[in-house]
Order: structure tokens, then C-alpha cells, then sequence
């Protein structure tokens, strides 16, 4: 999988996407992630990419011929399946949406910044956008990062044991059980003895009620949802 992701500040994206299982599955050649410079594509001697807006409102707008020339520049270099675009005001990201974009080869994500971006961006170039909360960010690349940190590890050995993405929260529509590890006891503190029983049956079921619990108690909403109501 490739992913491009358009920015007006690179150096945002350059920490969360070289480490851990997202720098590991680059090395294993699963993914690759090329960040752009939109101001490599600005206008003039100042490389301009942004504009005040029509109509007097306050703030920046991206402008759309330096979107539209990276996009068309990629675009001529290889097929892509969907062009993203990252705003506050679009569909919530979730698993679902992750688990089908990791399974596409192609993929170019655009940040949005400042005020917004000239909406014939959205209109003309863009085939998703995707929210990451109700709440705005100063730019869309913590949001790039999420989204593409989401994907990637779900794409078949990124994670050495393929099967502990498959038990996260949300896969199945709820939250994932708790986990614990060794010491058994701590500060007083005990691990639930079904876990330590070896009772493999008895701890499955154990897991499954805490699921449901865990989801009733902490999300409602996909409780309801899980319970068709």
C-alpha cells in the first residue's frame, strides 16, 4: 500500500510516521508513505498556497490551483483509489472505515489548514472526507497521522501476531476486554483469578461478558447499536 498525504507543514507528519509498527511496516516494504510539500506546488516567487477568502470572513484559505496541480501530478503517476480530505465537519473516522481502505493499493490524503481550503477542492477533487472528533485542529495532519497509523497496521504483517488487531476494540463493533500481565499481584492489587485458572472456556466467556460490560457501561451508543436498538 501507498499512501501520499499533502501538507503545508511536513514536519508535523515526520514523528508519529517513523516509528513503532507504522516505521516497521515500511522497512518490510507492506507500506509506503510519501509526504508532499504543497508549497513545492505554490504560486509565484513566494510559492504561495493560500489566500484571504471572498467575501470578508476572517482567516486563510487554501487555494485550489496548487491542490489541483500535486493531485493531477500524482495522479498522472499511478492510479489511485480515493483522494481523502481531513475536516472536522465530515463523516467520523472508525474502524469500519479502516478496515476497507486498508485493503485499497492507492491512496492520497490532503490536510486541510488555516480557515479551511477553497471549497472547489472538496467539490471537484476530493472522494472522502473523513472527521477524527467535533473538535478543530489547527490542520489536518495529527488526523492524516491517525488515519494513516489506523490503516497500515491492519495490513497483513505490520503487527507480528496478526490476530491481536483482530481482537481490538471496534472490530466487532465493541470494546475490547482488559488486559493484564505478570505480577499476578501488585500493591495489593490482584489480577482476576479466571485468568490465571487455565480454564481457557471460562476465560473466553469471562472476556465475552466484560465486552458486553465494558461497552453498556462506557459506550452506550454502540451497546445500542450492537443490540440493534
Amino acid at each position: 500500500m501507498r499512501i501520499d498525504i499533502i501538507t503545508v507543514f511536513p514536519e508535523i507528519l515526520e514523528g508519529p510516521l517513523n516509528h513503532s509498527i507504522i516505521k516497521r511496516a515500511v522497512d518490510k516494504n507492506l507500506a509506503e508513505i510519501v509526504i508532499h510539500d504543497l508549497r513545492d506546488y505554490g504560486l509565484g516567487k513566494h510559492k504561495q498556497v493560500d489566500d484571504y477568502p471572498f467575501g470578508g470572513d476572517a482567516g486563510m484559505v487554501l487555494m485550489i490551483e496548487p491542490v489541483f496541480n500535486l493531485i493531477q501530478k500524482l495522479k498522472s503517476e499511478r492510479n489511485y483509489d480515493l483522494v481523502i480530505y481531513t475536516s472536522p465537519d465530515a463523516k467520523q473516522w472508525d474502524q469500519k472505515s479502516a478496515n476497507r481502505l486498508s485493503l485499497l493499493q492507492n491512496i492520497i490524503i490532503f490536510c486541510g489548514h488555516y480557515k479551511g481550503v477553497d471549497h472547489r477542492i472538496r467539490e471537484q477533487l476530493i472522494d472522502e472526507e473523513f472527521s477524527v472528533g467535533d473538535f478543530v485542529l489547527t490542520g489536518g495532519e495529527l488526523p492524516a497521522a491517525m488515519i494513516t497509523d489506523s490503516i497500515i497496521r491492519l495490513i497483513p504483517g505490520a503487527i507480528g501476531d496478526e490476530q491481536s488487531a483482530l481482537s481490538d476494540s471496534f472490530q466487532d463493533g465493541l470494546l475490547a476486554p482488559p488486559v493484564y500481565t505478570r505480577p499476578a499481584e501488585f500493591n495489593g492489587w490482584k489480577v482476576p483469578d479466571i485468568l490465571l485458572s487455565g480454564n481457557f472456556a471460562e476465560i473466553e466467556k469471562w472476556k465475552e461478558d466484560q465486552i458486553l460490560q465494558r461497552t453498556q457501561n462506557l459506550r452506550p451508543d454502540l451497546f445500542k447499536d450492537f443490540n440493534g436498538e
